[in-house]
């Protein structure tokens, strides 16, 4: 049995072979078959990467945290940097700030004074990024916005470490650039349509996995799917498992909730959905929660 102290974990270096493979093929000899269709799966490539990507974040799948870094380098998310998306995602394993409006750099939660003080357009746009179909199609723009323009004033403030990873990133960026004008075969433009498309695939995964609750433990959900779904997320949609110990590979991921199933339900409160098709009945059309946090107050920034 394979244990993260093997040299490398081979489920996990399969996929991302066969992630460059499809973004290859897609890119160049699907491009020049449909455009449309090479743009759909290229988007899935790129979720799948992205998967990858937090794969590596938590240190995999070589025991050298350098070379899974190399694996990853490329620029195939486009929008946001890995290195930045390493710095907040491993921030917000903090379990005690989840979903905090301030704290928890992915929470999709707003102060309820700030909400109150929104303007009726912005009011708008974020109800309608509660549903699961509005977070699919605006969320990644809102989290490129509020990302992008955040990283800027940093960046102006003079932070040197986030320019470096964008200065980084745009070298990565230019690989994949180089790769579609030597290869002469889908379009930058359509690339970024990928890319988007990617981003909002991935909006499916992160749209419920945290809740509001006083319990931090009770927060992070367990979406019990094992299909094509959890093979694009990586099974990171057993997610209170992951936060339980973000370190266990992800093939590992549904064992490990089946042998303890009790026990993590128990612990998240039965937070808890069996397939994203139940999700996706429930949510794609109605919002799951209020966009102002429900239960946080000025006491929880003292």
């Amino acid at each position: 049995m394979q244990t993260k102290d093997t040299i490398v974990e081979w489920p996990t270096l399969l996929v991302m072979i066969a992630t460059y493979v499809t973004l290859g093929l897609a890119t160049t000899w699907l491009a020049d078959l449909s455009l449309l269709l090479a743009i759909f799966v290229t988007g899935i490539a790129v979720a799948q990467y992205s998967s990858l990507q937090h794969e590596v974040l938590h240190g995999h799948p070589f025991r050298n945290r350098a070379l899974s870094e190399a694996a990853v380098f490329a620029g195939v998310t486009i929008y946001i940097p890995y290195i930045r998306f390493k710095d907040t995602h491993l921030a917000h394993h903090h379990d005690p700030i989840l979903t905090d409006p301030y704290d928890d750099p992915e929470s999709n939660f707003l102060d309820p004074k700030v909400w109150a003080n929104m303007p009726k357009a912005g009011k708008l746009l974020l109800k309608a990024n509660n549903t699961l179909f509005g977070r699919i199609l605006f969320g990644p723009a809102i989290s490129i916005w509020t990302f992008c323009g955040g990283d800027l004033r940093a960046v102006l403030r003079g932070d040197r470490h986030i320019l470096q990873a964008w200065i980084l990133h745009g070298i990565g960026v230019a690989l994949v650039f180089g790769w579609l004008h030597l290869t002469d075969g889908m379009p930058i433009w359509a690339y970024l349509i990928a890319a988007y498309f990617g981003f909002g695939l991935l909006k499916i995964r992160t749209f419920l996995e945290h809740r509001a609750h006083d319990l931090a433990r009770a927060r992070s959900v367990v979406v019990a799917d094992r299909g094509l779904f959890a093979l694009l997320f990586l099974n990171n949609n057993f997610h209170s498992v992951h936060h339980c110990q973000p370190d266990l590979a992800w093939y590992r991921l549904p064992s490990q909730f089946a042998k303890n199933k009790d026990q993590y339900l128990a612990r998240n409160e039965g937070y808890f959905y069996a397939t994203y098709a139940q999700v996706f009945r429930q949510y794609f059309f109605h919002a799951k929660d209020t966009v102002a946090h429900p239960i946080w107050t000025e006491a929880d920034k003292l």
